[in-house]
């Protein structure tokens, strides 16, 4: 009979303790309610804000760096090293030739007007008088005739196709000889480079 007052005593300790770990597990009545579940309500000083739309007074963050723009890379200059090895002998000929009449009219141009201007300006009458001082004779010496016009333009173009053959063929004969020497000792070495 003296067993049965300490299992009482024993459950009534199993109780107790049941009770007060109940009452730490359950939630008070007077707690916040999580986040959560408030979701759905808006706050009382919360206004709507149409979309795409920013507020005025908005703050950035103050944690985030602003990203700094980085210069563009200089392009780098492209340089290339070229060797003419070879000239072509009848396309430096018909360059030639065709500079050189180029020159021949300009030298007939050049000797017409020449003398159209010694004539406006009366050089060859004082020749004329200097030439019929200077003599003996009575016989009176014009220049003008003896040079005349046309005289000097026959001259000049006939000096200008001596010219025009004579530099042509000298043109060839250094493209042939230009041709040579590369084959000895290499070409004439060219550098090209894109504009700074």
């Amino acid at each position: 009979m003296s067993s049965t007052p300490a299992s009482s005593s024993s459950a009534s300790a199993q109780r107790s303790a049941a009770a007060g770990a109940s009452k730490k597990g359950a939630p008070k009545s007077g707690a916040r309610r999580p986040a959560q579940a408030r979701s759905g309500q808006a706050r009382p000083g919360a206004a709507k804000r149409p979309a795409g739309k920013r507020p005025v007074n908005a703050k950035r963050p103050t944690g985030s760096r602003r990203q700094l723009v980085r210069p563009a890379p200089r392009s780098k200059i492209r340089r290339a090293r070229l060797v003419v090895q070879k000239v072509d002998t009848w396309s430096v000929a018909k360059l030639i030739f065709l500079l050189s009449i180029a020159l021949g009219i300009v030298t007939v141009v050049a000797s017409v007007i020449l003398w159209l201007f010694l004539q406006a300006s009366g050089a060859f009458t004082g020749v004329n008088q200097l030439i019929s001082s200077l003599g003996t004779g009575s016989t009176t010496v014009d220049i003008s005739q003896m040079i005349s016009l046309g005289q000097v333009a026959l001259v000049t173009t006939i000096f200008a196709v001596v010219n025009t053959v004579v530099f042509t063929l000298l043109g060839m004969i250094a493209a042939i000889l230009y041709n040579l020497a590369a084959k000895l000792v290499g070409g004439v070495t060219l550098t090209l480079s894109d504009e700074s």
